[in-house]
């Protein structure tokens, strides 16, 4: 029996190289997969997936991983995809539900969900950095994927505007925490003002530092969050406990709005 050659993709193929390579091998919808906000401890996790086109009309200038893109090329290289992608879809899991279930456990649902949600039906899987089993095609986690994947950084660019955009809005209903500029990571302006207010419903109250301004910190760190508190103050009035949101196909991109950068709150160096 023979077997096929082996395909070996190097990474100074560019960006496209591996999608490219796999539908080559007959994988002709590849779709990626990946998520913002795993180490923000205020806001949801944004988990989207992407399907691009093949040929010319799949790729977009500019492309690359999110966090090092400058907030207006990431608002134009997000309509692009949204223009462009044969079909794409975003999962928001609320701070509460992170609390919940785990972090990782919410990460890899959320990728899942996306992924299912897709209208078109991918024949290979790409995701960064976590295997997701259970989809029914093959699949490939790639190492550091949205440096390296197309699809996976474009699905990295519509998770990380998504949640941008969120803590955005967040950011006028939470004035005192500076939600606009940090989106939610630990910077020592969001430190400070942790410890000045304490935490609002919108922190993510199993992580060591909000439990420890919340007088938790002697709890286990999947204890239940401390009752429910209201849109505008932290905890006091009560408020609709809310679930998984799914934002999918068809989104259409709102009007850019100023964000911060953060490639340095999202692993890389200040």
């Amino acid at each position: 029996m023979l077997t096929p050659p082996r395909t070996v993709v190097r990474r100074e193929a560019g960006l496209y190289a591996l999608e490219r390579a796999l539908q080559r091998r007959g994988f002709r919808h590849v779709a990626g997969a990946d998520e913002a906000g795993r180490g923000a401890c205020a806001g949801p996790l944004v988990a989207a997936a992407a399907v691009l086109p093949e040929g010319r009309r799949g790729e977009i200038e500019g492309l690359a991983d999110s966090k090092l893109l400058t907030p207006a090329s990431r608002e134009r290289v997000y309509a692009e995809v949204v223009d462009r992608a044969l079909a794409y879809a975003v999962v928001v899991i609320p701070a509460e539900e992170v609390d919940a279930r785990g972090l990782h456990v919410c990460n890899l649902a959320a990728m899942r969900r996306a992924l299912a949600s897709l209208t078109t039906h991918p024949e290979y899987v790409l995701t960064d950095g976590f295997g997701v089993d259970g989809l029914g095609v093959p699949g490939l986690a790639v190492w550091k994927g949205d440096r390296v994947a197309a699809c996976v950084a474009a699905a990295s660019v519509l998770a990380k505007v998504t949640r941008d955009r969120l803590m955005v809005e967040l950011d006028g209903v939470f004035p005192a925490y500076g939600f606009a500029e940090h989106k939610g990571y630990i910077t020592p302006e969001h430190s400070a003002a942790l410890r000045e207010h304490g935490p609002c419903r919108e922190h993510r109250f199993s992580y060591v530092n909000v439990a420890a301004v919340s007088g938790r910190d002697g709890r286990p760190p999947r204890a239940r969050r401390p009752g429910n508190h209201g849109p505008d103050e932290p905890m006091e009035r009560s408020r609709a406990s809310g679930g998984t949101v799914g934002v999918a196909l068809g989104e259409q991109p709102r009007p850019p709005t100023p964000v911060g950068e953060d490639v340095a709150m999202e692993g890389g160096v200040r």
